[in-house]
């Protein structure tokens, strides 16, 4: 046994490597953002995998190298949830232990000494399908939202944007994990490379089809949306004074709509009827509607809401969308009963915010339509499809990232829109309280200015509008139906083929011949 084999016949050596593997894909991602790590940075965990003694060690392989990967992702959690976060990335670290079992299954040496060619050629396919069931799992609000699938680690590459519209996140996922599949077998099982280099292919060509054939989306107009992003304020009361004189920059720059950041407004518009005047006023100056949004304790119901309200010359118009999907401990906790603990550990949230109850299309003067989304939403590809499905002519989301100030969250947040505005041929506006801030057109390319942590600014920005319907937005995550519809037919073949075993193998023929004295005894004596 080799040097590297003796160090990993260590459980919690061999653990550790699998988390550590696990977390190389992170680097794929903003601020690193090494798009092009992502085809490769799974192939070191497969390896180990691959080597396991057995399936139990295999997936729990699996587990740990989840464990590195969640939180690699969420690392800046730490501060704020301490040691709660090493808890939820135990919990959906589990989530990769089947994956890592059929890694080990498809990819270790058989009796032979070489994995069956079928086995290889089925984890082109199977691989990926089992990647996507685990992110189709992980991304139920409940645990915590698609935050970092692996698809959007590609939000900066044009081909991948195109394959976006076409299957979604999704599919660049399924894609990205087929090449690190391909990868592997090539480095380990020299008697496959010709599958593995065949995959390769057929994942370019999938590329370069979508490049050429999918619909691009037709510009119809322009819009002048401005973006008011104040920075680090402390105290709602000159948070609000800083974008009221940002705002006032803006008279007589023509613009359409003006969007403030999530939290924006720290007071209910209906208890404070002051605030509503001031921000009409500003709308009348400006000659354009006001999106703002009230993180507060509303007047007209209980609880606190995070609403996205439009406010034009006269005051609130009516539109408002109420957050629907909270972020998991930072303002609401699943099972507060069990897990109400978090809050004297770290800045879990001490109140639960009320969820909203529908997504809305607000009408912003003749002949647009925004679709709003709010901060954590952008995570969630099925929320901005049914806005672009419902009409919506421009798609706006308010964040604010204020605690995470100082790390990848920002970015890693701000370049979800390039991936959305790909998906559903609509623009994105990403308007932040203290940065990123980015606007994207609707094939997600990046317009104008990247407004960082350090900016506190107003910036006006020419955004196009697009007609049509996406791929995705027609067919929905047709990847996602197909990767479990390839996981089904692996679990019939395997049951069947169990069955076939268990009727070919002949039944023992009972115990032996008793013996006497060295003879077999003969019958009646």
């Amino acid at each position: 046994m080799n040097a590297s084999g003796h160090w990993l016949t260590s459980p919690w050596r061999r653990s550790a490597a699998a988390a550590g593997a696990g977390a190389l894909p992170v680097l794929a991602f903003p601020a690193p953002a090494l798009w092009w790590w992502a085809y490769v940075a799974l192939v070191p965990w497969m390896l180990l995998i691959r080597s396991a003694p057995t399936g139990r060690r295999a997936a729990r392989d699996g587990w740990c190298g989840g464990f590195g990967f969640m939180l690699a992702m969420h690392h800046w959690l730490l501060p704020s949830l301490h040691v709660f976060t090493l808890v939820i990335a135990a919990l959906l670290g589990a989530l990769w232990a089947p994956w890592g079992w059929l890694v080990r299954r498809s990819l270790a040496p058989s009796g032979s000494g070489t994995p069956a060619r079928g086995r290889v050629c089925g984890a082109l396919v199977v691989l990926p399908s089992a990647w996507l069931a685990v992110e189709l799992v992980r991304s139920w609000q409940g645990l915590g939202g698609p935050w970092g699938m692996l698809g959007s680690s590609q939000w900066q590459v044009e081909p991948a944007l195109r394959l976006a519209s076409v299957g979604g996140v999704w599919l660049l996922s399924f894609l990205v994990v087929a090449v690190n599949v391909a990868v592997a077998v090539i480095v380990s099982v020299p008697g496959s490379r010709t599958p593995a280099l065949a995959g390769l292919v057929a994942t370019a060509a999938t590329a370069s089809a979508a490049w050429v054939w999918a619909p691009r989306p037709d510009v119809e107009g322009r819009a002048r949306i401005a973006v008011v992003q104040p920075g680090v304020v402390d105290g709602t009361q000159r948070r609000f004074d800083v974008e009221e004189r940002l705002t006032r920059r803006l008279i007589g720059q023509d613009v359409d709509l003006i969007v403030w950041g999530e939290s924006s407004v720290g007071y209910d518009l209906g208890d404070h009827p002051g605030l509503a005047t001031r921000i009409a006023e500003l709308s009348r100056a400006t000659g354009a509607d006001i999106l703002v949004n009230v993180d507060a304790r509303r007047s007209d119901r209980p609880g606190i809401y995070k609403s996205a309200i439009l406010v034009g010359p006269d005051g609130p118009t009516g539109d408002r969308y109420d957050k629907m999907r909270l972020v998991p401990f930072g303002e609401y906790i699943p099972a507060r009963s069990l897990f109400g603990w978090a809050t004297s550990v770290g800045k879990a949230a001490g109140e639960d915010r009320r969820r909203g109850g529908e997504q809305v299309v607000m009408h912003i003067g003749p002949g647009l339509r925004i679709g709003p989304m709010i901060c954590f939403e952008t995570a969630f590809p099925d929320m901005s499809r049914h806005l672009a499905e419902d009409g919506a002519d421009l798609l706006v989301a308010q964040s604010s990232t204020s605690t995470f100030q100082h790390s990848w969250a920002p970015a890693q947040h701000a370049s979800l829109a390039a991936l959305r505005a790909a998906e559903t041929g609509r623009s994105f506006v990403h308007t932040t309280l203290t940065g990123d801030s980015a606007v994207y057109d609707a094939s997600g390319r990046r317009l104008g200015p990247w407004l960082g942590t350090e900016a506190s600014t107003a910036a006006v920005y020419d955004v196009p509008l697009a007609d049509g319907v996406t791929p995705y937005v027609r067919y929905g995550d047709w990847p996602v139906h197909g990767a479990l519809l390839v996981l089904v037919a692996l679990g019939l073949t395997e049951g069947a083929r169990a069955i076939r075993l268990r009727r070919t193998v002949p039944a023992p023929l009972g115990p032996p011949a008793r013996t006497v004295h060295g003879s077999p005894a003969r019958p009646g004596r």
